[in-house]
């Protein structure tokens, strides 16, 4: 069986739509990894009340450097975060009132997303231990630009990328753009759009994992990262 992209790889992709000036919040899972590829200039923000941090400790750094890890500065992955400078903390009130301003991009995790760009993020599973909606609503309708980042299939071998969704609405119509360990797929006005296929797939292979209908662009290339 062919490889997929690691999550690292999903993550380091989507950060490369930032840019400097750009206000991002990063949701939890694969997208707090793009925390460590974001450009310099981009100030990533956090929803418990963090904003313009950069590396965050791994398990690994933790080790090394626990004598000046401050356990009172996480983002909302309870990922420990290094000082930078410029870096700003505030009550969730203004956290939120940044994030419904319309001014951040979102990267969020995904469950589901359809060709009309309408997202599922959030589930009702008693199985899940963060099952209700929280901020991901919130994230998800305020954003400026949405990308989700998502494996392509569910473990089950389910196409996530449907052209209606099944599961819980966490938002209709606000992604603009799709990340998956497969492909980067643009959400237009008339459908989906393959624009990118990961290292050694065809698009006729993505499109066979693919709930919906992807039309091709004529130049569709190769990941990079």
């Amino acid at each position: 069986m062919k490889e997929k992209l690691t999550e690292e790889l999903v993550a380091m992709r989507a950060a490369k739509e930032l840019v400097p000036g750009d206000y991002c919040n990063l949701g939890i899972g694969i997208p707090l990894n793009c925390a460590a590829y974001a450009p310099e200039g981009a100030m990533i923000q956090s929803e418990n009340g963090v904003l313009g941090y950069g590396p965050v400790h791994d398990r690994e750094s933790l080790d090394e450097n626990i004598e000046r890890v401050d356990w009172d500065v996480a983002d909302a992955g309870m990922r420990y975060l290094e000082y930078v400078p410029g870096m700003s903390y505030f009550d969730m009130l203004t956290s939120f009132a940044m994030i419904r301003s319309g001014r951040l991009l979102s990267i969020l995790g995904g469950l589901q997303v359809s060709e009309k760009g309408d997202a599922a993020i959030h589930t009702m599973s008693k199985e899940d231990i963060a099952s209700k909606i929280g901020g991901s609503m919130d994230l998800a309708w305020g954003a400026k630009r949405l990308i989700v980042t998502m494996t392509h299939c569910a473990k089950d071998g389910t196409p996530k990328i449907v052209r209606d969704l099944t599961m819980p609405v966490t938002v209709r119509g606000r992604v603009n753009l799709i990340v998956t360990d497969l492909a980067v797929i643009e959400v237009t006005s008339s459908g989906l759009v393959l624009k990118e296929v990961a290292p050694g797939w065809t698009p006729e292979e993505i499109q066979e994992q693919t709930g919906a209908t992807l039309t091709i662009v004529p130049d569709v290339r190769e990941m990079e990262f």
